[in-house]
């Protein structure tokens, strides 16, 4: 006779769980949620912490920043530079777009519409990551008016732009919003 779990049929064969069946199941179950006990804290542990999360935006007061002025302000840990340029500024600027430039961009692209007065980039020379001067009353702005990196002599134009020196690239734009007209949001 046959054992409780497993019939005999016509033909001979065993059909449906066996014991040794029942066993390889519960293993292999057993086996994949310690598995997934063992995963859940290596995967949740490379989540951002507070601190950080805390950190991923940052809301600018822009009210008070006068027409040439700039201010720094710090965003996940690096300066920021958030400046409202002159109209005379945004005319040199944008008589500037179609000049031959190592990385192309023109002041409607580093720029929102609507606020192309307001130009906010990171304060973080792409060349080697040194502060560039310029955003400070008084500082020196280069040749071309905009910022100077003292560290390697990248020179960079009012629009951020990356005009003579060993900076490849412009000075980044982060991502940013207005909140109001007088409030920006970056991150």
């Amino acid at each position: 006779m046959a054992s409780d779990t497993a019939v005999i049929s016509e033909t001979g064969s065993e059909e449906g769980v066996r014991r040794r069946d029942w066993i390889h199941i519960a293993a292999l179950s057993t086996a994949g949620v310690g598995g997934a006990s063992l995963l859940f804290p290596l995967i949740s542990q490379m989540a951002p912490s507070a601190d950080v999360l805390a950190a991923s935006s940052t809301e600018v007061d822009i009210g008070a920043i006068a027409a040439g002025q700039s201010i720094k302000t710090t965003f996940r840990k690096q300066p920021l530079f958030v400046k409202r340029l002159t109209p005379e500024e945004i005319a040199a600027a944008k008589k500037d777009d179609g000049t031959s430039m190592r990385d192309p961009q023109t002041l409607a692209e580093r720029t929102k519409e609507g606020h192309e007065d307001i130009l906010i980039t990171m304060g973080v020379c792409t060349h080697l990551g040194c502060v560039p001067l310029g955003a400070a009353e008084g500082e020196n702005k280069g040749e071309f008016g905009g910022y100077f990196c003292p560290c390697h002599g990248s020179h960079y134009d009012v629009a951020g732009r990356i005009r003579k020196g060993p900076a490849p690239l412009n000075l980044m734009v982060p991502e940013y919003s207005f909140t109001s007209d007088t409030v920006v949001r970056v991150g």
